[in-house]
């Protein structure tokens, strides 16, 4: 009798097993997305991506390259510039949402606060080091009222001439970058308010440090997760009015710092970035790994610099060049300031050939980002810009000598970060480790339940056949290499002989 309700108690075992193993291959899925769209969405009880979202609290750095000219004498009477890349000049980057408001359209605005804070460890150089770069108050100032009549531009010239200004300045890297006292400013100021964004101190990041980059209202996915992080809105607007198109003017995407979840690899990145004043566009290029968490790596675009005869859809950008930078007069007071990415890499070559000094590459001067698609979270990133200036000699602006036409580099700048530390470690076991030990568990319950089924089935033959012995691999799988390294098999093995039967299964 105990022999005989072996094998239907095994069998019972099995069949379970089996059934469990294979409901957890449809319930996982559904359990993961519905744990993935809990956590990303914009919700204080959400998690701990919303904790991300609010204070992030990974490394992020801001490295900065200044272009300084080595021949600024000759450049004056006309020759070729030649430039020398100074750098790093290293930065720790903080970003922080204040004034967090939900509404009642599931939308919430907020601002993000930025400091910045020099890392001399990190850096090539000290913000006491000295460079020769271009005075881009006189440059600039030359160009913009190239048009002007010509005893207006006697004025402006004398006064350069009476404060000392000169096309080209000796000056601090933190002068450079975050300002420096200028009277000259005053000057401007007052034959052309409005023209210029700065009172007393000029700089190039001046408006960048202890600032924010206004007031971003973006959807919470609470009712809709395809549109969590999305943008409703900025400072008010639905659109800018710098560009020369509908499709240029549009706010799309989100405030790049997160994108909705289940991402495919047809859809592209979209985000708005105030300090380009344009929604800027990245690409999928191929599937990447960050410290085992799977991830889509994005790229920009061949098309996104480029012009509009090259790319018709950005003729709402130009005036434009030749491709590969974008003309940034219209949002810049109308300084002539021009986009691109450093070293003009993927760009005209002309641009690089115009001035000595220039190498583009590809591995130093490309940008990327690797998002994890399942959670539209970026897991690693380096975003690379370059500012430039456009700068020639201006008939009735002494101080520009015989200046040829040529857009100069002034600088290029690379923020990257990725995800660290306890972030790390809660991200890689709530949404990596646990959804794989989950997905190997049905199929290990299914294997065993087969192999109770198996063994069921062969007991009630165990009085038929003499004393034997026998393995049989029954399955085998193998474990992602980034997991466990390992071969997993489940065999059985039973011996069979006459009384009473026996059956062993390591």
């Amino acid at each position: 009798m105990a022999r005989s309700w072996k094998p239907i108690i095994l069998g019972a075992i099995g069949l379970l097993l089996v059934a469990f193993g294979t409901l957890l291959v449809f319930l996982v899925p559904v359990i993961m997305d519905q744990q993935v769209e809990k956590n990303v969405r914009i919700d204080p009880s959400s998690g701990f991506a919303f904790e991300m979202w609010r204070d992030l609290p990974v490394p992020f750095f801001m490295s900065i390259y200044i272009f300084e000219v080595v021949n600024h004498k000759e450049v004056v009477a006309g020759e070729k510039p030649r430039v020398q890349q100074r750098g790093p000049y290293v930065y720790r980057e903080q970003k922080q949402k204040l004034n967090i408001t939900f509404h009642e359209n599931k939308t919430v605005s907020f601002v993000e606060y930025r400091t910045l804070h020099f890392d001399p460890e990190r850096s090539v150089g000290k913000e006491e080091d000295h460079l020769i770069v271009p005075n881009i108050l006189l440059l600039a100032s030359a160009i913009m009222t190239e048009n002007l009549p010509g005893f207006i531009k006697f004025i402006i010239s004398s006064a350069f001439l009476t404060y000392n200004e000169e096309p080209f300045m000796n000056r601090t890297v933190k002068e450079i970058l975050w300002g420096y006292e200028d009277p000259f400013l005053n000057f401007i100021n007052t034959i052309l308010p409005g023209k210029l964004p700065f009172k007393d101190k000029f700089g190039l990041f001046a408006d960048f440090n202890n600032s924010n980059t206004g007031v971003f209202t973006v959807n919470t996915g609470v009712d809709d997760i395809s549109k969590v992080q999305m943008i409703d809105s900025w400072n008010g607007l639905k659109e800018v009015d710098y560009w020369h198109s509908e499709a240029t003017n549009m706010i799309n995407g989100t405030a790049g710092q997160m994108w909705p979840p289940f991402r495919k690899t047809s859809e592209a990145l979209q985000f708005y970035s105030p300090d380009a004043c344009r929604s800027l566009t990245f690409v999928y290029e191929k599937e990447a790994d960050f410290r085992g968490i799977p991830t889509y790596r994005y790229i920009a675009p061949n098309y996104l610099f480029a012009n509009g005869t090259d790319y018709p859809p950005n003729e709402g950008f130009c005036p434009c060049l030749a491709s590969g930078v974008q003309n940034m007069s219209s949002c810049r007071f109308n300084a002539p300031l021009f986009l691109s990415f450093p070293h003009f890499y993927n760009a005209d070559p002309g641009f690089a050939e115009a001035v000595d000094g220039l190498h583009p590459s590809e591995e130093l001067h490309s940008l990327f980002l690797d998002l994890h698609p399942l959670t539209g979270i970026p897991m690693n990133c380096s975003i690379k810009m370059q500012l430039s200036l456009f700068m020639k000699s201006v008939s009735g602006i002494w101080q520009t000598g015989d200046i040829k036409p040529v857009i100069l580099p002034v600088l290029w700048f690379s923020e990257s970060g990725y995800i660290d530390g306890p972030v790390y470690n809660t991200y890689y076991n709530t949404l990596i480790l646990l959804p794989a030990i989950l997905d190997y568990l049905q199929y290990i319950l299914i294997a065993v339940g087969l192999c109770f089924i198996f063994i069921a089935l062969l007991l009630p033959f165990t009085n038929q056949v003499g004393n034997e012995s026998f393995c049989m691999p029954l399955y085998c799988f193998f474990c992602p290499e980034s997991c466990l390294h390992v071969c997993v098999c489940v065999c059985v093995c039973v011996y069979v002989h006459n009384t009473p039967d026996t059956v062993i299964v390591p």
